[in-house]
This record gives C-alpha cells, structure tokens and sequence, in this order.
C-alpha cells in the first residue's frame, strides 16, 4: 500500500470515528442540544479536527443520518430481492419500515431534520448534494416496485407512480410520528392502538392502488 493509499485508508477511519462519536451525542442529545465540544470530547479529538472533515455541526447530522438512509435502503433491497409479487412486496416493504421504526427508533427521529428549514441554511450544498442522492437511492426501489406493478397489471396505471409512492410514504410517517409521542396517548384517552391503526392504514392504501388481478394475487 502507497502513502496516498494509507493516508486515504487513515482518513476514512477518522471520519467514521468520528460519526460515531457524533451518532452518541445525537441519539442522546439531538440536534439542538448537541454540540461541538461535546461530539469532539466523545471522540477524543480537538474541536478544530472536526471542522477539517465536517463543516458544521447540521452537516455531521446529516453524514450520521445517511448511515440511518443507506440502512433503510438495504432492509427495502432485501425485501425486495425475495422476489415475491408485487403486492406481497409492498406489503412486505410496510411492514419493514415499521421494523425499522421499531429498531432504529434514533435514525427514524433523525429524518424529521427536513422538517426544521432553519437549520438547513447551516447545511452545505455539498452535503445537501450526499443526501438526495441518498434519498433518490430509496425512492428509485419504491418507484421501481409501482412501475413493476403497473407494467404486470396488478396495480392501476392510471395513476402517478411517483405520486403514489409518495402518498404512501407520507401516510406510514405521519402515523410513525405519532406513534412515537402520542401512543399511550390514544391507547388511553380514544382506546385506539396506532401500530394497528397503521397496519390497517397501509391495507386501505394498498387495496385503492391494486386492480382485480392484484387483489387476487395477494388473496393467493
């Protein structure tokens, strides 16, 4: 190995200590109460080493929540890769993203980021780059699943792939995040359990979207 080679290899190593000393502070802390000093102590490192890999603290956030993206995309590509038809597919991808809310709980919180425009004029347009290429990764797989359903005629055609994605992806995270502040909340006062009200949510949605043929192929 060169001295180029190392040096790179030596890099990256600091980096990833690096995001995992920030991903600590995060999970514990979250963006506003994060800072700096602390994600530096946790790494053992000066502050000013940080600002040499990481331009801002918004842009650590944003390299830790990527990890929590890519790992979303690789439990879809999974599902996905099991081969099963297209409905079953997409309910199978449902239920993944519950797992995930349910397993990585931090990263899931993490994405709310994109709801807080204020802290994005910190973010820099190199990092905003990284992450919608993260983002286009995920929904190029749901994309990719409709058009599939679409072209084998058990889901409609007459409707916007993309759209529909994005209607179900909405629907599932809405219900997430209330899931994640208010679940006793509605179990005690409306006697409504949110995780099952999700499930049956996602089953509504689906059955809109699906034609005769789908609907038989899920029955099978």
């Amino acid at each position: 190995m060169g001295i180029h080679e190392r040096k790179e290899r030596e890099k990256e190593h600091r980096k990833e200590e690096i995001l995992d000393a920030a991903q600590s502070v995060f999970f514990q802390r979250g963006l506003l109460e994060a800072t700096m000093d602390e994600i530096a102590e946790k790494a053992e490192l000066s502050k000013g080493t940080l600002y040499l890999y990481y331009k801002s603290k918004e842009d650590l956030y944003l390299a830790v929540m990527m990890r929590g993206m890519r790992l979303l995309h690789e439990m879809f590509e999974r599902v996905i890769a099991e081969g099963a038809s297209v409905p079953r597919t997409l309910l199978r991808m449902f239920d993944t993203y519950l797992d995930y809310f349910n397993m990585h709980r931090n990263y899931f919180r993490m994405l709310h980021f994109y709801q807080t425009p204020q802290f994005h004029r910190q973010v820099s347009a190199e990092m905003k780059q990284s992450c919608g290429v993260e983002n286009e990764h995920i929904w190029s797989l749901v994309v990719g699943v409709m058009k599939r359903g679409m072209e084998e005629g058990v889901l409609r055609s007459d409707f916007d792939p993309i759209q529909i994605g994005l209607i179900l992806w909405s629907s599932a995270t809405s219900l997430m995040m209330r899931l994640d502040a208010e679940r006793e909340l509605w179990l005690e006062q409306m006697n409504v359990d949110l995780e099952k009200t999700l499930r049956f949510s996602n089953t509504l949605l689906l059955d809109a979207i699906m034609t005769d043929r789908g609907r038989q192929e899920l029955a099978a």
